[in-house]
């Protein structure tokens, strides 16, 4: 089982690093827009859809809005998208993660809010199309890849933080009926490993204290908020009573298993990224 887990992890960087170095802006947006796509498919399972005709629906009315969302953007291969058109999309889907924070934190009482599956479908796609705006936006911009690998850098060092440090120290449960395994002790474990990215970043890009100071913020935000985009797939998925999106990824479950907390993160990210103008 570890083997296969770590080849179909090595396949996935090696994929994801070839399309993000190796396409265009215009190429990696449309393979982003596949995968949400298919997390899409995913996603109706999570809401209940159990009929294939009704989650294909789902998945064409999400890739119905991800085509909306791209003519807005004015997004072609020939010109970049719409900055200010993209920042008013990420703005006006900010708040639902304020929501399902609250949703998260009274789990399971909050259900009765959440559990129906027009309102579980509607969440998918709060979380899928600002995911994809956001990945759009920052690959068309200055140093795009490097900021799409600087995502799931924070990410990653977030969840290898959490995981070793939870795994030595935890104690205290972070949200124990959504995720029993997640304690404080590991959050605390994530952010450290982002204090010490912040720190090696600041040095080697020799930034301003004041340049040092706003980066320092927009990551430890992104590692917060990427922890909730965990926790709310983990919540939404033990009300559904299964234990992974799927079983497309050897090892790992499916799609949304692997892209949960950049769903949050992404977002988030481009959001704070933009409007403080932080620049590299």
């Amino acid at each position: 089982m570890l083997r296969e887990r770590i080849i179909t992890a090595l396949i996935m960087v090696a994929l994801f690093l070839a399309a993000l170095f190796l396409l265009s802006p215009f190429g990696f947006s449309l393979v982003m827009g596949l995968v949400v796509v298919y997390a899409a498919w995913e996603w109706s399972d999570l809401s209940g859809l159990s009929q294939p005709l009704l989650r294909l629906g789902y998945v064409v009315a999400v890739a119905g809005l991800l085509l909306a969302a791209a003519l807005y953007l004015g997004f072609s291969a020939n010109a970049k998208p719409l900055s200010d058109q993209g920042h008013s999309l990420l703005v006006a889907t900010a708040p639902w993660w304020a929501v399902a924070l609250l949703w998260v934190q009274g789990y399971p009482s909050s259900a009765i809010l959440w559990g129906s599956r027009t309102v579980r479908a509607v969440m998918g796609m709060l979380v899928l199309i600002p995911t994809w705006v956001a990945a759009v936006l920052l690959i068309h911009g200055d140093n795009g890849s490097w900021m799409i690998l600087l995502v799931v850098a924070i990410v990653a060092l977030a969840d290898i933080g959490a995981y070793f440090s939870g795994r030595r120290f935890g104690r205290h449960s972070l949200a124990s009926s959504v995720s029993p395994k997640k304690t404080l002790e590991g959050l605390l474990g994530g952010v450290l490993a982002n204090v010490a990215l912040v720190v090696i970043l600041g040095l080697w890009l020799q930034l301003p204290v004041r340049q040092w100071a706003l980066f320092g913020c927009v990551v430890m935000v992104t590692t917060l908020v990427s922890v909730l985009g965990d926790l709310l797939e983990s919540m939404v998925k033990r009300h559904r009573g299964i234990k992974d999106s799927g079983n497309i990824l050897p090892g790992h479950g499916g799609v949304l298993d692997r892209i949960d907390s950049l769903t949050a993160a992404l977002p988030v990210f481009a959001l704070i990224f933009f409007s403080s103008g932080l620049q590299f």
